[in-house]
């Protein structure tokens, strides 16, 4: 074990095993026990702590934590004062962020945070609700769900404030948005002293930017061509290139090498393109970590 420990906090719940993939991806490799709350990492510097995303900002605060992962939406709950390293788009269903919304029941007369004036919320999201219904001036009773809260109105409760990704469980359970209170993605938290020490500093921002490599490269391939030297400007014109395109010289002086990075949902389209462009030789390689 290293003498300088980075105590991290890893989300338990959905956020668990997107973190862990995602670590892995960046080259951390994360071992979870059935029976234990610290999981092992392949880095003597960092220890793990595996904490609800809920509670995250509020030990990551305290110093009981260095940093943790959650997310926005519970360091807006909260209200903890920590530093935000970086924001990573990821979360269990898609990388799209996740929102909190307030809703009802599709034939309720309920159509804005006005028409709750004096009714029953229920929500895990206690203090995020209260801050809205105080920036709109209406005053209702908020209570905390224990869970399945889509399923509480109209017999528990008016209305709801819930987290969704997709809507589908909303619609399922016959629940009408009215309106959406806050969007989140997750986060990368230190506590601010944390962040003033240099050591801790510099480890964070490293992971920090592999972390982000990772998720850069989503979505993205390397296409490598030989093109005559006569050809290049009707290739070049073919590639939506994220930058620009690596041109380097072959053995043969009248073929060049291109070397480019593209979304790989265009790759089915301009490969047939460059080919009658005049490249030759081409070959799509797989992209798994992207520093800008």
């Amino acid at each position: 074990m290293s003498d300088r420990v980075l105590k991290l906090g890893i989300p338990a719940g959905s956020l668990k095993d997107a973190t862990a993939k995602l670590f892995q991806r960046a080259g951390y490799n994360i071992t979870f026990s059935s029976r234990s709350y610290y999981p092992q990492i392949d880095d003597d510097e960092i220890e793990c702590l595996l904490i609800r995303a809920q509670e995250m900002a509020r030990y990551v605060q305290q110093g009981i934590l260095d940093a943790g992962i959650t997310g926005h939406d519970w360091v807006v709950e909260t209200q903890a004062d920590v530093h935000e390293v970086t924001e990573l788009v990821f979360s269990k269903v898609s990388r799209r962020p996740v929102k909190w919304v307030l809703c009802v029941p599709e034939d309720s007369p309920v159509q804005s945070v006005k028409d709750l004036e004096g009714k029953t919320i229920a929500t895990e999201a206690v203090g995020l609700t209260k801050a809205h219904l105080e920036k709109h001036g209406v005053n209702a009773h908020v209570e905390f769900s224990w869970g399945a809260t889509e399923v509480k109105p109209p017999r528990l409760a008016d209305a709801i404030v819930e987290v969704t990704e997709t809507g589908s469980s909303l619609r399922a359970n016959n629940l009408r948005i009215v309106e959406v209170i806050l969007e989140s993605t997750t986060r990368l938290i230190a506590n601010k002293d944390s962040w003033a020490d240099d050591w801790k500093r510099s480890k964070l921002e490293n992971i920090s930017l592999m972390l982000k490599s990772c998720l850069a490269a989503e979505g993205k391939v390397g296409l490598m061509m030989n093109v005559r030297k006569t050809d290049l400007e009707a290739v070049l014109k073919q590639l939506p290139a994220l930058q620009t395109p690596t041109v380097s010289s072959l053995s043969d002086p009248d073929w060049i090498d291109v070397n480019t990075i593209v979304t790989e949902a265009v790759v089915r389209t301009i490969v047939p393109q460059l080919k009658a462009a005049g490249a030759r030789g081409i070959v799509e390689y797989p992209i798994t970590k992207l520093i800008e």
